[in-house]
Order: structure tokens, then sequence, then C-alpha cells
């Protein structure tokens, strides 16, 4: 941390912008923006992720309850799927949009076609310098020239969306990371922020996780994003260290994912207190290393993944417990959890016939209400941590990415947190065994975490979106000037 970071929810102000620099974050944002604001919501949802669709459920409950006569706006990757998620109306944050659905859930006839494909490409590969001589000319003949003039034509209608916006507001958690490529997440958000500030509409990054940033023009994108940006926060200090490594010299406050201000259904709680003699088992597997998936290209230690977890699975069986199989990424996991319940039937089929089920989980609903009947969570996905938390569900965390392992040291239960890459059943099955011996401490912490979290998030919330209450005075006091003026 420097000491340019700031210190409070409203430390943020102004930056590079023409609107008068404010001493707190209230003052900053809510300049000129009435109670009747249009508001876009941007992330890089729509996927099948109901973590990043949770930070925006979450956004939106807490506009919402402040301003409801806010218009509220989805910006994703998917539209339709955003829609259908949220119920308000939302539009493409890119050119294409990739049919996430379509290639990744295990019932749809394009995934099994997709492995087709897939295959087909690798045979086209082994031809060598022909298939890459040939890729490059199409891609400057043909790919690229009309990439251009499609992006151009959705700059100049993404502007005039724009420009009805009072608000955007980048929320979710991972968003700062060049996955995909520095013309993937950091071009899209340098592309958002850029058109706000020419739709003079205000712009803030709300509570955001970075990294990986590896490239150096997605480092670039990043900052000039942030740059731009009216307020900024990111989840973890973590990300912190690493957006000020790559030169942004703004103010920055460090508070909390926005998925743990998530406001659960009525009457979801743990069933349980305490565990009993039969424990119920919640394990997600994830595609990591899966060459048809994944962008790591191990399919070996896919496998070893797999088979580590189903033999972690079988010893539990034996002792008596329960398996119920589900994850936080509906379509990405949805090979990964097929291939283990077939993996636990090889091991012990009388056992897995009647102890193992896989929950049908299509939403966050489903998800909470999967997680309310299990003891443990045995999760690869940071999401999946806070959505356990939540019901103070303890979690063995298999870290696939540093942004898992921050989140388990900022809960002070990093010993129940192992790499994914080298965790194996021996070592996740101590790790079982230290979390039964701790429980009550575990979710003392647990607990702890949360409440901080919540409470952090609802102070910025508040300093953010002024209660509605006070909205109305402030309007109708503006409208009196105006009309004396």
């Amino acid at each position: 941390m420097t000491e340019k970071t700031g210190n409070s929810a409203c430390a943020a102000e102004p930056v590079d912008r023409g609107w008068p620099v404010q001493a707190s974050c209230l003052k900053a944002i809510r300049l000129s923006l009435p109670g009747r604001s249009k508001i876009g919501l941007l992330e890089h949802c729509g996927t099948g992720n109901l973590g990043d669709d949770a930070t925006v459920t979450t956004v939106l409950q807490q506009i919402k309850s402040r301003w409801p006569a806010a218009s509220v706006v989805g910006l994703s990757l998917d539209p339709q799927d955003s829609k259908k998620r949220h119920g308000i109306p939302c539009f493409a944050i890119r050119q294409s949009v990739f049919p996430f659905e379509q290639e990744w859930s295990l019932a749809s006839p394009a995934a099994r076609r997709g492995r087709y494909s897939e295959r087909l490409k690798a045979r086209f590969k082994k031809v060598g310098p022909l298939y890459r001589a040939t890729k490059a000319i199409k891609n400057v003949m043909i790919v690229w020239p009309i990439q251009f003039l499609r992006e151009i034509a959705f700059l100049v209608q993404s502007l005039i969306l724009a420009c009805e916006f009072d608000l955007i507001v980048i929320c979710g958690g991972g968003q700062l990371l060049d996955w995909g490529g520095p013309w993937a997440f950091p071009y899209t958000l340098f592309k958002w922020s850029l058109l706000a500030r020419c739709a003079r509409a205000k712009c803030i990054f709300l509570n955001n996780g970075a990294g990986p940033l590896d490239a150096t023009l997605s480092r670039w994108f990043i900052r000039r994003a942030l740059t731009m940006a009216d307020y900024v926060s990111l989840r973890d200090r973590a990300s912190d260290e690493l957006v000020r490594k790559i030169g942004f010299e703004g103010k920055i406050k460090v508070v909390a994912d926005s998925a743990w201000g998530l406001r659960l259904p009525d009457g979801i709680a743990k069933r349980r207190s305490k565990p009993g003699k039969e424990l119920v088992i919640g394990i997600a597997p994830m595609a990591y290393g899966d060459s048809s998936r994944h962008w790591v290209d191990d399919n070996r230690g896919y496998r070893r993944l797999i088979d580590s977890l189903a033999e972690f699975s079988a010893e539990l069986l034996r002792r008596g417990h329960r398996i119920r199989l589900f994850s936080s990424d509906i379509w990405f996991d949805s090979q990964a959890l097929a291939d283990l319940e077939a993996a636990i039937h090889k091991i012990d089929p009388g056992l897995a016939a009647d102890r193992v089920t896989r929950d049908p989980v299509a939403d966050i609903g489903e998800l909470i209400a999967a997680l309310s009947h299990v003891d443990c969570y045995v999760t690869c996905r940071f999401h999946g941590v806070v959505f356990a938390s939540l019901l103070n569900v303890p979690t063995i965390a298999l870290a696939p990415h540093p942004k898992v392992t921050t989140l388990m040291d900022d809960m002070g239960l990093s010993e129940y947190c192992v790499d994914i890459a080298t965790c194996d059943a021996t070592g996740v099955t101590a790790r079982f065994d230290r979390l039964l011996a701790n429980m009550d401490d575990v979710k003392a912490r647990i607990r702890r975490h949360a409440a901080q979290s919540q409470a952090a998030l609802e102070s910025q919330f508040d300093c953010l979106f002024r209660a509605s209450a006070e909205t109305h005075t402030e309007d109708q006091h503006l409208l009196s000037v105006r009309s004396v003026t």
C-alpha cells in the first residue's frame, strides 16, 4: 500500500475529469446525479459463472434499495442470458457474443460437436508452416479488416447508448486481468471507460479484483481505464498492490468483493448448526487443464485432479458420509462434474450408487439452496468460497489462482487452501480432518470475516448511493433553485 491509497470508502476523488474535486465520494459521485438516474452495470458476465452474476445482483439490489426510481441497464457478454437472470434490459459489451451455454453446457449438442471440431483443428495444426501461413494470410486479408469495420460500427452504437447514462458502474470480481489477451478484458474496460468520458457519464470501478496483468498493452489499457474513472475500489490488497505496480497513481479504496453483500432469500439457513455423524460434503471440481475448455493445456493434470477428488470422495463414502456434486460455474465446469461422478462410481460403484448425487444448479437461488444442505464444501472457485461462507459453510479451497489463496488468507483459513496443480487425495483428506477437528473455530472466523465485509460494503454503498429520501429532498431543492433562476 502506498500513501496515495485512500483510507475510507469515500476517499477516491475524480481523476482526470472536468468535475470539481470533492472531499467525499458521496459528493463526487452524487454531483448532478438525480435519484432517477440511468445507470449501466458493466461486467464480463453471462458466461454461466454465478459468482460474476452474484456481483451484478448485489449491486443491483443495493442501488434499487437506495434509488428505487433509478433506471438500470446491464452491459454483459451475453445480453440475453443477463436479461433473463437480472430482469433488466441488457446490451453487449463486445461486438460479438460468444454462445457460452451452447459451447460449455453438457446438455448442449454444440458442446459435443465442439470436442470434434477441436480435434479436427488439432490435426490441421500438425501441418505446421502451411497451416500458420494460411491462417496469417486469412487474418490479414479478411478477418482483421472485417473485425475493424465491425468494431467502428459497434463503437458508434455504444457511444449512442453511453450518452443515455448518468453513471456506468464496472462491477464484478476479477475484471482487471488479461485473460484472453490485451484485446479481451483490458480493451473492453478501456473502451467503455473512454465511451463514458466522451458521453460525460460518470464511471466507477466497484470492488474489482486485479491480475494477472502480464502483457504491456494490457497494463496500459487498464491503467488508462482506471485513470479515466471517477472512483476506484478493489476487493483485496493484492489487487491494490498490482494496480500500483502497473503505474496507477489515483486514489483506491480496498473494500471487499461485492458478492459478500448479496441479500439471501428469506428462510435460507443452514440445516444443522453442528455436524452429525453422517456428513454431507459438497464438491465442485473445475475444468482446470482440460484442453477442450481451459486455457491451460494439461490433460494429464486435469485427470490427476479428477482422480484425486474421486479418491477423496471414496474415502468419505467409506466413512459413511454423502457426496453432492455442484459448482458455481454451471456450464464451464459441467464436464468436470460428470467426469468426477463417473470416476467415483468406478472406484466404488456399490457405495456411490445411492450416496453420490449431482445437484442440478442453474441459478444463484439453486446454488444457495444446494449449499444449505452441505456441512463442508470443496471448491476451486473464488466465489464458491464466498457463497459457502455466506451460509457459514466451511470450505476447503483448491486454488487455481492467487485470488483464492488471498481470500482464504484474509479469512484466516490459509491452512485449508491448497494449490490445485499439486493437490492429491491424501492432502485434501488431511485438511478435511483438520477442519472437522476445528469446526467451531473455522465457523467463527467465517462469521467474523463475512460481517466485516458486509459492514464495509454497506458503508460504501451508503456513501455512493444516497438514500432515496435524501435524494428526493435534494432533487426538489435543485428544481426549485432552477425554477427561480
